[in-house]
Order: structure tokens, then sequence, then C-alpha cells
């Protein structure tokens, strides 16, 4: 069941965070994202800074999107992060080396593309950041 993050997304390296999905559902889906000590966003003990979370549950919506075009023989569109009220996270930091996991529940979709995902990314199983990210998947030019 596991797929490349890249063939989902229409994000690339540098910019592409996960590297696969794991598993999914029709309402959620299951990614893994690796901090790399030596990416462009590493702090100096090449840790990924928490807020980069947000963008690893974005990136898990946008996999979950491409999952979906793809079942409807089409292909991965780009998608907008509207926002979100709150993000929480226990650390200030994600460690060098460590696997994420970064999950994504559909909450609300209408028909104009708006919806709503609770997200939380798991490190060595124990949940260290929730948000619910508000999205928008836009027609390509």
């Amino acid at each position: 069941m596991m797929r490349p993050a890249e063939d989902l997304l229409v994000h690339r390296p540098p910019m592409l965070l996960l590297d696969a999905v794991l598993d999914h559902g029709h309402d959620w889906i299951l990614a893994r994202a690796r901090v790399d000590p030596g990416a462009w966003y590493a702090d100096g003990e090449g840790a990924m800074p928490a807020w980069f979370g947000l963008e690893l549950m974005a990136q898990a919506i946008g996999a979950y999107g491409g999952l979906e075009k793809r079942a409807l023989g089409g292909e991965p569109r780009l998608g907008y992060l509207l926002g979100t009220r709150a993000y929480a996270c226990t650390r200030p930091s994600f460690p060098a080396g460590c696997e994420l996991r970064i999950h994504a529940k559909l909450k609300y979709l209408d028909d104009a593309g708006l919806s709503a995902f609770q997200c939380g990314i798991t490190l060595e199983g124990e949940e260290v950041a929730t948000a619910i990210l508000k999205t928008f998947e836009g027609e390509r030019p």
C-alpha cells in the first residue's frame, strides 16, 4: 500500500518534505517524513523546527487529494493552505534523523474545493502536534 509522495504531490525537492504515503482510506491518510539533518530547513543540530509541522500536514492533505485524483484517472492538483486557528506542538523541533508519521482525517469538503482536516504528527508512537487545517484545491490554470 505504500506509495512515494512524489507520485501524489506537485511538490518537488527541496520543498517535498514527505517521502511516502503509508496507508489511506476514503476519508483519511497516513504519511511519513524523515528529518534530514542536511536539509535547508535544519537547525544547528540538524533538527526540523516544529512549525514545519504545518507544512507536513498540508502535504499529507495534498497527497490525500493526489490519491483521489489518481483513483479517477487524473493528475494531482495544486492546493492551498488557507490556515489554522491553532497548531499545537509539544516540542520546539523534530530531532535529526527521526521518522514522523503524519495523519489527516477529512472533516469537511464542499463542491467548491474548500475543506477541513483534523491532523496530527506522531513521533515514536506519541502524538506531538495537532491542528485542524483549512485548505482549498483549485483548478490548474
